[in-house]
């Protein structure tokens, strides 16, 4: 568990999963305090070998009406917080061949047309826990401006929050991801390098590297991550 040393163990909160009361150390984040309460995450969350945005909650401090929405992974307990897991969100995402699209303005008006019964609710946004400006990159995509709602949907994670609170029926991370594969295919300058770069891993020239940094313990492989040389 991911835990500042700084705080105490054994100061505790009660927190409840699925109406159901468990008491848990306070300085743990939701996820770890469901794995303390003796949950076991079985829908693969990004830190627990998945895929990140899984671990979406709903909650309510008692005394309180309003709902929040969050990721588990990064939001403390707190005490008397009502706490549900957000199930799957089934997202509506269009099938296209990207090497058949152009990004002209009738490109979102013909594969995702109800971005504009948009009503302008923010609700999208509010919900988002990685508080993107969801309502405002649709708002892009309306007007045809793909490389800007790349731009505010960059960070997204796909968590569902968004599309379940919008009565529209938008499904706003596919929206975004369209934007972002069509900025980076046809609208953003090509990087040469990276180019030959895929060319050369295509051709094998790393296998033998990438074999033996797969032999070494975790640990060893963190550390040559840290210690990287990142380009700037």
């Amino acid at each position: 568990m991911n835990i500042d040393g700084g705080n105490n163990m054994s100061e505790t909160v009660n927190v409840f999963f699925f109406g159901k009361r468990y008491e848990v150390p306070a300085a743990l984040t939701i996820m770890e305090a469901m794995e303390y309460a003796g949950y076991e995450l079985v829908r693969g969350c990004g830190c627990r070998h998945g895929f990140c945005g899984a671990c979406a909650v709903i909650y309510r401090i008692k005394g309180h009406n309003e709902l929040r929405t969050a990721l588990a992974c990064s939001t403390q307990v707190q005490d008397n917080m009502y706490v549900a897991s957000l199930p799957f969100y089934p997202s509506d995402k269009r099938t296209y061949q990207l090497e058949d699209l152009t990004p002209g303005s009738r490109v979102m008006m013909d594969l995702y047309p109800e971005i504009y019964s948009c009503i302008g609710c923010n609700a999208c946004t509010k919900g988002c826990p990685q508080g993107l400006s969801v309502m405002q990159y649709i708002a892009c995509a309306q007007r045809g401006d793909l490389e800007q709602c790349a731009r505010l949907s960059f960070d997204c994670v796909g968590c569902g929050i968004c599309m379940s609170r919008c009565p529209a029926g938008i499904s706003h991370p596919m929206v975004g991801e369209l934007a972002r594969r069509l900025t980076g295919r046809y609208i953003l300058p090509q990087s040469g390098h990276v180019k030959e770069r895929v060319a050369e891993v295509h051709a094998g020239r790393f296998d033998e590297e990438i074999e033996r940094i797969m032999q070494k313990p975790i640990d060893e492989i963190m550390e040559l991550y840290n210690g990287r040389d990142i380009e700037k």
